[in-house]
């Protein structure tokens, strides 16, 4: 399906530099290994997504990395955006999308419901909806203008899903959730899947789901971050401060962990640290990110700590990372993963940093559970399953880690 009508200025004349930026896209995304099936790459090269933000440069909106803000808080914190073409790439490569499906978008914005309707075709689907209407009027107003009709754009907190259209081949979620509500399971055909950033104990995975009857199994997920799920379904992140002066803030994302004894740490900061090196070393290109998921797995209390660089410059922290790292936590104590250069060229060593009394201890506990990880687990992938709230332990896959949300038990487990 093609829906692109001809490219032209408001003067009337072609525009072929358009084209141009979405084959660039296209082939640059098939290069990242983000894009793969024809399907997906057909539907970038098709796309018209600069119209959807006709403030931004169009040139960024067709930069595979770049995700354009559409609505911020009075704070300044990020509350819609057009993700950016990799991470959507990802997420319709995970959804498994074909011709004829019928597919909820939860989380609008328009390019990505056009994406969908194109891999869906004139015989499929497409409901897009997000509860803020400044998001699905700006939805409308591109999907109109780009002639997609097989789009039914709606206002509503997806919470409930949405019935009338229901059951679904495909839900894709583009906002990060915490929880899976029970409508997006019953509105989801048996062995249909969810591609959902699911947030589990700090950490964000898009993972893609297979409906099971009452639950939920993982087929796959990849490192992703997303803007916070608003309406009855917001359970956001909480940051406890353990330093606040202005550019160099350091504090802890907490997402179900015991609250933390923010003066005892704050002066931990402040102590010699020790350092323990683990042995276990990664290539410059390769991703921690199932790493981080054992840790998270393993250990009870590893909130993420987040940093300011002018944190790293004080000497405050050794690293600095927007989306938080592995800490383990206890009392007046802490530890955080932390790497060095080897002698290999592009290859580095794990190990943890530790600050307190316990700081050695600590460091050393992160280093060995490390070590567990390259010797155990370095070429398995951890299995997610969501079962509904209240079902009994017996159900649960034994072993690994339970993140207990209103709605749901999710499980992980290892090999």
């Amino acid at each position: 399906m093609n829906n692109v009508p001809e490219m032209t200025t408001l003067a009337g004349q072609e525009v072929p530099e358009e084209e141009q930026l979405r084959d660039a896209l296209a082939e640059r995304l098939i290069e990242i290994g983000a894009a793969r099936s024809p399907g997906v790459v057909a539907a970038f090269r098709t796309v018209r997504r600069h119209l959807a933000t006709p403030e931004a440069d169009m040139a960024s909106t067709y930069s595979a990395e770049i995700a354009t803000i559409t609505k911020t808080d009075e704070h300044g914190v990020d509350l819609s955006s057009v993700s950016a073409p990799r991470v959507q790439a990802m997420q319709m490569e995970q959804g498994d999308i074909a011709p004829g499906m019928s597919v909820l978008e939860i989380g609008s914005g328009g390019p990505n419901a056009a994406n969908l309707a194109e891999m869906v075709g004139e015989d499929g689907r497409v409901v897009t909806m997000d509860i803020d209407p400044d998001v699905t009027d700006r939805a409308t107003a591109f999907l109109e203008e780009t002639g997609y009709r097989n789009v039914t754009v709606l206002t509503g907190d997806a919470e409930h899903g949405d019935p009338a259209h229901a059951p679904f081949d495909r839900i894709i979620v583009t906002v990060q959730a915490a929880d899976i509500p029970p409508a997006w399971v019953a509105q989801l055909k048996d062995g249909g899947r969810l591609v959902v950033p699911l947030r589990l104990r700090g950490l964000t995975r898009t993972v893609a789901f297979v409906r099971d009857g009452d639950r939920l199994v993982s087929d796959g997920f990849e490192l992703c971050g997303f803007v916070p799920m608003q309406g009855i379904g917001e359970n956001r992140v909480r940051l406890a401060v353990l330093h606040e002066e202005v550019g160099e803030e350091v504090g802890l994302r907490l997402d179900g962990h015991p609250e933390p004894d923010t003066a005892a740490l704050a002066t931990a900061l402040s102590l010699p640290r020790t350092v323990r090196w683990s042995g276990v070393t990664l290539g410059g290109s390769e991703s921690n990110e199932h790493l981080d998921l054992w840790l998270t797995t393993a250990l009870d209390n590893l909130p993420l700590l987040t940093a300011k660089p002018g944190a790293r410059a004080r000497g405050l922290v050794a690293s600095a990372s927007p989306l938080g790292i592995p800490t383990l936590v206890d009392g007046d104590s802490l530890a955080y993963r932390t790497v060095r250069p080897t002698d290999q060229q592009d290859r580095y060593e794990l190990g943890a940093i530790g600050h307190g009394p316990q700081g050695h201890a600590l460091a050393e506990l992160l280093a060995e559970e490390i070590r567990t990880w390259d010797r155990d687990h370095r070429g398995h992938r951890a299995r997610i399953e969501v079962y509904p709230a209240g079902t009994p332990d017996a159900r649960l896959p034994a072993g690994g880690r339970r993140v207990e949300r209103r709605h749901s038990r999710i499980t992980i487990t290892w090999p």
